[in-house]
């Protein structure tokens, strides 16, 4: 990968666990699926604070679960049009790329609704308050991994 960021269905011809990323200014959620891409399991999130020290850290992440491809989400607006925040992922995923010792490919897809439906989820099963930020961003990645997970097998 010579800079480029790949479309999900260029991940068909990698192996291994696939790391979901919903990356934010102020906290990045991680998940990470099942060595047979079956399915996405949020793990956490992160507050390094800052873009660099956000990829660094996820660049460890990636080396700790042998990763062989990473998912970054693509917010884009409703009508499909990209803005600031799509530009910043993009940044930020081109980043992460070259700070993995393993050059793994990384994708984007895109994630609109996905932090609706991460929150529509919450409000069913009443997470409220403090509990609710730490896991909206590990569930919002897990969404965004599951998606391209379930667009790999078509």
């Amino acid at each position: 990968m010579d800079g480029t960021i790949l479309q999900v269905i260029d991940l068909k011809n990698t192996t291994g666990r696939i790391l979901g990323v919903d990356f934010g200014d102020t906290r990045t959620g991680v998940a990470v699926s099942d060595i047979s891409r079956f399915l996405a399991t949020g793990i956490g999130y992160i507050s390094p604070g800052g873009i660099e020290k956000t990829a660094d850290k996820l660049a460890e992440i990636a080396k700790e679960h042998q990763v062989g491809a990473i998912v970054v989400g693509l917010p884009k607006n409703m009508d499909g049009s990209e803005g600031f925040r799509a530009e910043r992922c993009r940044e930020f995923a081109l980043l992460l790329h070259e700070k993995l010792e393993q050059k793994v490919p990384v994708a984007m897809i895109d994630e609109r609704l996905t932090t609706m439906s991460a929150s529509r989820y919450l409000n069913e099963t009443n997470t409220r308050g403090s509990k609710r930020k730490g896991v909206i961003d590990t569930l919002s990645a897990q969404i965004i991994l599951q998606n391209a997970l379930d667009r790999l097998k078509f």
